[in-house]
């Protein structure tokens, strides 16, 4: 069965200017045109692994659900394919605006924004050691270091937590 979490959020955790701002960006303003048919997140490719679709940022953009939003993970698993964007029917430029989202996390140093930053690096230094990506060198070094096995095998008495988006990733099949 699955698990349903209630949420209550109330209108003084909103962020009514969050709205203006996503408007004030090059193609946000389409955000208005939305009509909420969920073809972009039944387009996604990794939809799978995100917290909202990205039907649901929309709405949740509408709402000033800023902090929500840009705490979010599913800005960061876009999978850059620009399925969403090609099949809107109103033109929308999604993976745009998920683009734009990052930018401000990382401009407000949001916990998912740094840790997104050490990913990149990582990227970036097995494409400078070798000339391509490594997708397994990439997963083992950011997921392994947060596995049980790895805080085990370093000794470590910190709490295990639930692996990162990698390890689901390969979970799924979708790192070879």
């Amino acid at each position: 069965m699955n698990d349903v979490k209630h949420t209550v959020l109330y209108e003084q955790s909103m962020d009514p200017g969050f709205l203006d701002e996503v408007y004030n960006i090059y193609g946000g303003e389409k955000i208005k045109n939305c009509i909420q048919c969920g073809t972009c997140s039944g387009s996604c490719p990794v939809s799978w692994a995100m917290e909202e679709t990205p039907r649901q940022i929309f709405a949740m953009i509408r709402a000033g659900m800023r902090d929500r939003i840009l705490d979010s993970l599913t800005i960061w698993t876009c999978a850059s394919c620009y399925q969403c964007a090609h099949r809107c029917p109103q033109e929308i430029k999604i993976t745009d605006i998920m683009y734009m989202l990052k930018r401000m996390a990382i401009r407000e140093n949001r916990q998912r924004s740094r840790q997104a930053g050490a990913l990149s690096r990582a990227f970036v230094d097995i494409v400078n050691k070798y000339g391509r990506n490594r997708e397994t060198e990439l997963m083992v070094g950011t997921c392994w270091p947060q596995t049980p096995w790895a805080r085990f095998h370093r000794r470590r008495s910190a709490s295990i937590s639930a692996p990162t988006a990698g390890c689901r990733w390969a979970a799924h099949g979708c790192v070879t």
